[in-house]
């Protein structure tokens, strides 16, 4: 058999709503998701089978779930794919707030790499990153300065971690962190998969003078191993839709400024 390109996967509807569903319900069995999507059984059973070949959710006797690994994460052209239109509508919020002739760090990530093509107009820019997609993209930006960690090279996603990029980004204090999460955790914590990516993360918080977390609604609730920092680390939180509860008070409470992006 096979295998469906991720494009075709990204560029169906009825499969993206499919998946926004198993955000909203954790899990579902087949009968409930067609009567969600107002479509066959055959159809939802296709459907299944083509995102469970990628990768974007699991089966087990009786239903479909998202994937609930706490160690790892999943691929980096899957992630790609998942909620591609929300991570571009937090990359124009991000860049509209984001003031020409500033200093910058933009971690790992594909919410980073989004918010990195935004800026690809801004003028005076120093950019200081540990991935190697958000350098390749801002290249394209003749007015922006791009320095890469350096550090071993993830070859899964062009991700730079270890001591060495750690060491790189003590030597800089930057404007403003730009950083993406894979896991907010109901008790304030941010978490990632990677310790060694984590490392990285924690000194880019520590040297910049705000921090901006950039976070899909996918994110919340959404468990990881690692954690990389607390609410009360961030400044602003970037995201595509009202955060669920428990999150708006403690983002009160940790004074974090909400900005939900809209269009």
């Amino acid at each position: 058999m096979t295998t469906p390109s991720l494009l075709s996967v990204n560029t169906n509807p009825r499969q993206i709503q499919l998946l926004e569903e198993l955000r909203e319900r954790k899990s579902a069995t087949v009968e409930q998701l067609a009567e969600t999507l107002g479509v066959t059984l055959q159809t939802v059973r296709r459907d299944v089978q083509r995102l469970a070949e990628q990768g974007l959710l699991s089966r087990f006797h009786g239903g479909v779930r998202l994937p609930s690994s706490t160690v790892e994460n999943i691929a980096h052209n899957q992630r790609e794919t998942l909620n591609s239109e929300g991570k571009a509508r937090i990359a124009r919020a991000v860049a509209a707030q984001v003031p020409h002739h500033c200093s910058l760090i933009l971690n790992i990530g594909t919410t980073t790499e989004a918010i990195a093509k935004a800026l690809l107009r801004h003028q005076g820019l120093r950019v200081i990153t540990n991935n190697l997609n958000v350098a390749a993209i801002l290249c394209g930006n003749p007015d922006c300065e791009v320095i890469v960690a350096g550090g071993v090279v993830r070859t899964r996603d062009g991700g730079i971690v270890g001591e060495a990029a750690v060491d790189f980004i003590r030597q800089f204090r930057v404007d403003i962190a730009i950083i993406g999460i894979s896991g907010i955790e109901d008790d304030g914590t941010l978490r990632d998969f990677d310790y060694r990516e984590v490392k990285v993360a924690q000194t880019i918080v520590e040297h910049a003078r705000e921090v901006w977390l950039a976070a899909d609604h996918s994110k919340f609730n959404r468990p990881a191993m690692v954690q990389l920092a607390t609410l009360d680390q961030i400044d602003r939180l970037f995201t595509d839709a009202p955060p669920p509860e428990p999150f708006p008070a403690l983002l009160g409470n940790a004074d974090v400024q909400l900005v939900v992006a809209t269009d």
